[in-house]
């Protein structure tokens, strides 16, 4: 019988990260705000709420507070009549635009070789 072998320390340590990562990007909206954040670069909440599909405005304060927990997003008062909240992402946040693009173009690719559009 052969034993696994045991996983080295870096292979733990990318493991963890790994994890870090999924733990501040995980749930069924985070991508999506990010992404539409990142496309546009200022977002309104009224915007992001229309292009996040099925988001609820509770779910999607949520999200966006615990974005900014993470130090991901940054959130802007603007003095207008009637008060406008704007959305950016922060230089750490801007870090995830590779990611986002990859992702994206890897979900079109996806699309096509799975329903053929």
């Amino acid at each position: 019988m052969q034993c696994e072998p045991r996983p080295n320390d870096k292979h733990k340590k990318e493991m963890m990260a790994v994890q870090d990562s999924m733990d501040v990007l995980s749930g069924k909206w985070k991508i999506s705000i990010i992404s539409s954040i990142c496309y546009y670069n200022k977002r309104r909440f009224s915007d992001i709420l229309g292009d996040v599909e099925g988001i609820s405005n509770r779910m999607l304060s949520k999200e966006l507070k615990e974005l900014e927990i993470n130090q991901l997003v940054k959130r802007t008062v603007l003095d207008t009549q009637p008060v406008t909240v704007q959305y950016e992402l922060t230089e750490h946040g801007l870090t995830l635009k590779t990611i986002i693009n990859n992702l994206t173009d890897w979900g079109m690719e996806h699309r096509k070789k799975i329903i053929g559009e």
